[in-house]
């Protein structure tokens, strides 16, 4: 844990505040959160429907670990349509961004891509971005083509799936994780993840050392968080 002089100091270097997460899989409940799984069960102790909906999305798809070369001719059209369905609005990214993205990539040895492939024609509706570190692996992106999440293939079941078996069970990482708690709730898969995969809650303490102006304005807004418009406010 940080101390208050180690935050400040931190603070000097840049950035609004310090995000200090200590007590990692805490066994009481606290208000924050990482989603993660650490056991590997077999299929059949899944839930029903996504015991279904892998079964299907395996038929329909070929799931695979893809090297950023092929990564990035194409997953510009996925990550755009992705982003423009979502229901709370944010900027799309561009083929400038794309570009400056993918070269910031190739330079991180810690990132590995997955793609899913429809067998028929070897489109690709879905990309994962994942990071690995020591003994865990983290889910760091996710996108799809909206309509193949309406076409009843399920690609991201497959997807899930394919990626825990690879993770937990071939690499024995100790766990996997979908990162931390949603502030924004711009997308509903950390419950989606927690229903169908048997993800869980690994609890820990969060505090928050802000710079000495934006530590005001949070004093002053707080009491009105519940009727300001602006989520990320």
């Amino acid at each position: 844990m940080f101390t208050k002089k180690e935050s400040k100091s931190l603070l000097k270097k840049g950035g609004l505040f310090v995000r200090n997460i200590y007590n990692f899989d805490y066994k009481e409940e606290t208000s924050f959160w990482f989603i993660i799984k650490d056991q590997l069960e077999d299929i059949s102790e899944l839930p029903f429907s996504s015991r279904r909906n892998i079964r299907r999305a395996l038929r329909f798809y070929n799931i695979k670990k893809t090297d950023i070369k092929e990564f990035s001719k194409i997953a510009f059209p996925i990550i755009t349509s992705a982003q423009q369905s979502y229901k709370i609005k944010c900027n799309v990214i561009n083929e400038d961004e794309y570009k400056n993205m993918i070269k910031y990539y190739e330079n991180e040895s810690d990132k590995e891509y997955w793609i899913v492939e429809k067998k028929e024609d070897k489109e690709v509706v879905a990309i994962a971005i994942n990071r690995i570190k020591e003994d865990s692996c983290e889910y760091d992106d996710m996108k799809c083509k909206p309509e193949a999440l309406k076409d009843r293939t399920y690609p991201f079941y497959g997807l899930i799936y394919i990626m825990n078996q690879y993770y937990l069970g071939e690499r024995k990482f100790k766990y996997v994780s979908d990162g931390s708690r949603s502030i924004t709730e711009h997308s509903n898969i950390q419950e989606f993840l927690i229903h169908n995969f048997k993800f869980r809650k690994a609890y820990c303490k969060l505090k928050i050392f802000y710079k000495w102006w934006l530590n005001v304005v949070i004093k002053v807004l707080f009491p009105f968080r519940n009727i300001i418009p602006f989520r990320n406010i």
